[in-house]
Order: C-alpha cells, then structure tokens, then sequence
C-alpha cells in the first residue's frame, strides 16, 4: 500500500511537472492562468496584461521613471519635476536592491512576461511608446511607488489630482449570523477614476493547491484586492493621515529649525523634454530638503516641506502576494503583519465564518495633537514634530467578529466600522482618525441595520442601491419650506420631487432636480443645518434647514437652471447622466457619494449639458464563502484600455443595466466559457 501511495505522488509530480503554463481566456477578456509555480503565473500574468493593456503600461512605466517629458512631451515636464522631487526613480532603484528574494523572483517573472509580450508582437505597442523598451523590474518598483506614494499616501498633501476628493471605496463584511445562508459575504467596491493608473484589471491564477481570483491595478504584479476558496478581502481608502506637509521659515539660503539657522540638502537636477517641434531641450531645477523632507513649495519667507513614511518597506507586492496565498485567518493576520503596505483600509470574510477589518497603513507616531492638527499644513520650526516611527500592527485599530454580524468602510473613520460602535476611539491616539459620518456612510449603515438576514441576491441589490440618504433626511423639511414660503416655480418643483423615488436610477425623475439644488446649497457645509452631525445620534444628524427661505429660493434658481439646460424639470437621471465611450452612449446610474448614494459615480460636464461618468465603481465583487465559493464580478469599463480590443468597454453595459457578472472560479466553469487557449511554449504563449 505504501509503495503505491509513493508512486501515485511521484506519478502526481511528475504530471504536475510536465503541465504546459496555459491561459484561457474567457468572453470578458478574462484570463483564466494555469501554472504549476508561482514563477510561471507572473511570467503568464505578464504576458496576458501586456496584451490588455499594452500601451498604458509602457505609459506608466515611462512616466515612473520621471522621464515623460522627454519620451512625449513638454507637458509632461511638472510631472517629471515631482517625481525627481520626491526621490522616486532614486527610491526605485533602492527597493529593487533590497526586496526580499522571494519577490524579486516574482516581479522579474513578471516583467520578463511583459517584455516576451512585445517581442512576440511589436505592432501592438504604439510607436512612440517603444522608445520605454525594455521595461525592467526598476520600472515596475517605480510605477508602484509613484501609485502608493505619488496618487495615495501623499496624494491628498499635493493635491496631484482633480479627482483626489472623489476616490474613495465601499466594502462590506457580513458574518453567518446576519446571513440567510449562513455563510460569510464579502463586497469589494473600490471608486476611482476610470483612467491611467487608477484602472484595474480583472484575473485569474491557479497553481497546484491554488485557486486565487480578483483584480490589480495595471502594471503591478498579482492580486491586491482577491478571494480564494478559503477567505477574500478588499480596500478602501482611509481616514487617515500619513503624510504631513511642513511650513518652514527661510533665512538667507537655509531654514530655520528650533531657532537655529540649517543649510538645506541641495541636488540639481536636469531633465529632458522635447518642444513643440519634437526637439530635444534641457530643463534645470534645484531639489532643496530639509530634515522634514523635500520642498514642494517655496515662497520669499516661507517654504513647504512633505515627510511621508514607509521609504523603507519595498515589499507590499510580497505582502499582497502572501494574502492571496493564504489559507486561514492565522495566515491572512500573518501576511498583514508585515506591515508593507501603506496605506488602505483592509475588510476580510473567510469560509470558516470570521469577519475582519483593520484600519491598515503606516501611521506616524506623533509626540502631541489631534487630528484636525496634523491634518492640514503643519508648524515646522520644530525638530520635535518631525516623526520617525510609525504605529506598529498591534496599535491599528482593528475589529474581528463584532457582535453585530456585519462590518463596513465607506472611507468613513475606523470607529464606525459596525454600529453600535465597537471600536473605542479613547484607546487611540487622538490624531489616528477624525470623528465623522458623510451620508454614504450613514446610508451604509442603515441598509445593514435593516436586515437581519441578507441573501446573495439582496448583497448585490444593496451593493448596486442608488438611494439618496440626503433627500431622505432633507426633502421633508424642504417640503414645509416650500409650504411657507413657496413661489409658483418652487411649488411646481414640489410636485417633481414628491413623484420622484430618491434614487438616482436612469429612469429616476427628479434626481437631477434635487442633485442640482443640493450644490447650490452646498450641502456639505455643516451652517446649511438647523441641526448639525452629532456623534451621540449619527444616524439622524445632521438635520433640519437653518435657513428654509434661501433653500426655497435656491430652488427656483436650480428649477429655472434645469429647465434652461435641459427643457423640463423632471427630466430622468439617465437623460442626462450617461456613460459615453466610442462605442457607447448609455444612460447612467449612481450618483457622487456626497448625495449618500452607496452605487458611486461621478461624472463631469460634456456636450449638450450631458454629464459624462469618468470614475467611481471600477472593480466590484460579491463573494459568499459556503462549501463552494460563489462570486458575481464586473470591471465597470472593461478588461483592456487598448484601442480597438473588442473588451475596452464591453461591460459598460452591464453597469448602465445594473447587472454583473458571474465569476468562472472553477476549471469546469472556466472551460465551458473558455474563447480562446494559450499554452507556454518556451519563453512564449501560442494558441
């Protein structure tokens, strides 16, 4: 018996030895990647996101470099200068260095699949983007530090992006006791832009023992927001405040630091860019630091200087990579331990029924004040408030298996992750996070709170909900306004928004009306309230008009201005917020979180008064963990950004019909929809 046993595991070797690494691609330009190590996956996953995304990665990686202005123009060049700033091609090269082995195993796998890629098929990167080739794992490291670091952890200090405000995420936990199967549940929903590095792509990796799914932005390695038969979890963007921008005071040609006059660290630096005419010119600039950090701004007396932490942690890919792979919560706490990762907050579900959520990231250990202190332009005169250590694993507020059954993050602070609220803000240093509650959020919480026992199907329908908390909390109140002190045209807006559902659905009437007056009044601001938020009653604050009369006249204003724009007060959402792409002219449907619409999307001014949607839900999984694992998916724009591939945009649909798809997690689903195989044959996959 035992011989037989020894030969059926040398037999199972073997096989498993000999298997080709193969990709099947499914209808959605999924790819499904087989491999018997972890070498062969990257190398696949290399090769299938080159062919998805092929010229916006050789973009990114480019521009990573710090070199984009001289690859493709002038107007590059602001972004080169910040990169240089920073430090991030120096950085690059310095993490590169040092990641542990296991990583650079991978991450070389990875770019050698990208590479394999465009030397089997030039024709499908664009000519002016060849001159990056060949891309290098430098490049890589570099374009995931100018994401982690340029677009999140220091992204709201600089203000790099107009759409800064608006990227955010929802996810949700629910544990067997809340559930009507009595299995763990999981939403994965992060909100950004539809564009350059903020997009994802969706993808598949089995291994000998391994079933992994779900998505990563472009151009990294792996898994970063996944599930696998055992557990999943997601990212949302925190409350949180880890990176600090200085004013310093200058004297002469230095700084003053605790009244004592320092030179700054000084580098010059020349970039390449080319003109209008496609000639080669030189720009000089001077990079000054200080013991804060280098200076992002410099006026005659005064300058600004950015610290941020985690310039020591190269190995958030590894990090993601042991999430991906791990089996139990022991395992998944393990991987987060290692505390790579800078930034996102973390929510987790598994098959044996636990629910997780950690406030993660690489939190400064600051000597005194609060959150409304280190949350803006800092004092830097001195040397005490320059940190140099960051909170470890054990000081992150975190929450396992509430009492509650059910765990969520709207970008809302850790401390209503469940509610009543579970996790003692008194326990926390008081700059940790704020004390808030947006809309979003407080809608959020309402629709968990609402049901005890939540099915598959009522997940997705709440995941893709586009009720208004605002107009539930407000419209009475501006009904009685209306009442009191209403004109004709007030009085007529009254009855299109009586009739309207509060949803922003593509057939909602009134939504446009209502969304319009709420930016007049700025709903936002806390003076627009006869009562404002109140943390002792979060879930019905703020509340009432504090000035019903200037509500009604905004409403004329908003009801002339639509009328104007659009001929009717009562025209639907759908009309006028669309989804436009190349081959499509949709009507939309989610609105911007401000308005307390848990189904996020923001959109911006097009043609004819039409608002065009550019972000918001980008990658959305529901996953429930019972003795099979059973997902619904979609990947809002499409799983490839190059022109002219028949999946740039194809499930744009589904987002505008409020469907998603299901996920072919197992090797009979995969071959029934496979469309099309690619085996490993040498350093190459051929059909």
């Amino acid at each position: 018996m035992k011989k037989m046993l020894l030969l059926g595991f040398i037999l199972c070797n073997i096989t498993l030895g000999m298997a080709q690494a193969t990709i099947n691609w499914d209808e959605w330009g999924v790819p499904h990647i087989q491999g018997k190590n972890d070498e062969e996956l990257m190398f696949a996953e290399g090769w299938a996101q080159m062919q998805l995304h092929g010229n916006l990665i050789t973009e990114l990686y480019g521009r990573a470099r710090g070199r984009g202005a001289e690859y493709w123009g002038k107007t590059r060049l602001q972004e080169d200068m910040f990169i240089h700033t920073l430090g991030f091609p120096e950085l690059a090269d310095k993490w590169t260095a040092e990641q542990d082995p296991e990583y650079k195993r991978l991450l070389t796998a990875f770019v050698k699949g990208l590479n394999a890629y465009v030397q089997a098929f030039p024709e499908t990167i664009r000519p002016e983007n060849r001159i990056v080739l060949p891309l290098t794992p430098t490049d890589a490291n570099a374009h995931a530090i100018f994401v982690l670091y340029g677009r999140f952890v220091g992204g709201g200090e600089m203000e790099m992006d107009q759409d800064w405000r608006e990227m955010g995420s929802n996810t949700w936990a629910i544990a067997p006791s809340r559930s009507a199967s009595h299995n763990a549940m999981l939403i994965q929903n992060p909100h950004l832009p539809w564009q350059g590095e903020f997009l994802f792509t969706e993808l598949h990796l089995m291994k000998p023992g391994k079933n992994m799914y779900g998505s990563s932005l472009v151009g990294l390695p792996g898994i970063a927001i996944g599930f696998n038969e055992n557990l999943g979890w997601s990212h949302t963007n925190n409350t949180i405040d880890n990176a600090d921008t200085y004013e310093v005071t200058l004297q002469d040609d230095g700084y003053l630091l605790d009244g004592v006059k320092l030179p700054f660290q000084v580098k010059n630096k020349v970039l390449r860019y080319k003109d209008e005419n496609g000639q080669m010119k030189e720009e000089k600039f001077v990079i000054r630091s200080t013991l804060h950090g280098p200076l992002v701004g410099m006026g005659k007396n005064k300058a600004l200087a950015i610290r941020m932490p985690g310039y020591d942690r190269p190995n958030a890919g590894l990090q993601w990579w042991h999430m991906i792979n791990a089996n139990s919560f022991q395992e998944f706490e393990a991987a987060l331990k290692m505390a790579q990762i800078p930034f996102f907050n973390v929510m987790y579900a598994d098959k044996a029924g636990n629910i997780f959520y950690l406030f993660n990231g690489l939190v400064p250990k600051r000597r005194e004040g609060d959150w409304e202190h280190w949350n803006k332009v800092v004092p830097g005169d001195k040397s005490a408030d320059i940190w140099n250590e960051v909170h470890s694993y054990a000081e992150l507020p975190k929450l396992k298996n509430p009492s509650t059954g059910w765990l969520q993050n709207t970008n809302d602070p850790p401390w209503s992750s469940t509610y009543p609220f579970a996790i003692n803000s008194a326990d926390f240093p008081p700059y940790m996070s704020p004390h808030v509650m947006d809309y979003r959020n407080q809608r959020s919480i309402r629709m968990l709170m609402e049901d005890d026992s939540i099915t598959f199907d009522e997940l997705m329908e709440y995941k893709l909900s586009t009720r208004m908390e605002l107009a539930d909390r407000i419209l009475d109140d501006l009904f009685q306004a209306i009442d009191l002190y209403g004109t004709p045209i007030s009085k007529s807006s009254k009855d299109v928004l009586s009739k309207w559902d509060r949803k922003a659905d593509a057939g909602s009437s009134g939504a446009v009306l209502f969304a319009r007056w709420a930016e007049r009044m700025n709903t936002g601001n806390p003076a627009m309230y006869s009562v404002k938020w109140n943390e002792k009653d979060p879930l019905r604050t703020p509340k009432g008009l504090a000035d019903p009369k200037t509500a009604v006249r905004e409403l004329d204003s908003a009801t002339l201005e639509v009328i104007r724009d659009h001929g009717k007060a009562d025209i639907s959402w759908g009309d006028v917020v669309r989804i436009h792409s190349q081959k499509f002219d949709l009507p939309g449907n989610g609105s911007s979180g401000g308005l307390g619409v848990f189904r996020v999307a923001w959109s911006g001014m097009g043609k004819n008064h039409k608002q065009y949607i550019g972000g918001g839900d980008s990658w959305v999984g529901l996953i429930e963990f019972g003795k099979k694992v059973r997902a619904r998916v979609l990947l809002s724009y499409g799983n490839s950004s190059q022109q002219g591939n028949e999946h740039n945009g194809d499930q744009l649909k589904f987002f505008s019909e409020k469907k998603m798809r299901t996920a072919y997690f197992y090797p009979k689903d995969v071959d029934a929809h496979r469309v099309r195989k690619e085996l490993m044959k040498g350093k190459v996959f051929a059909e």
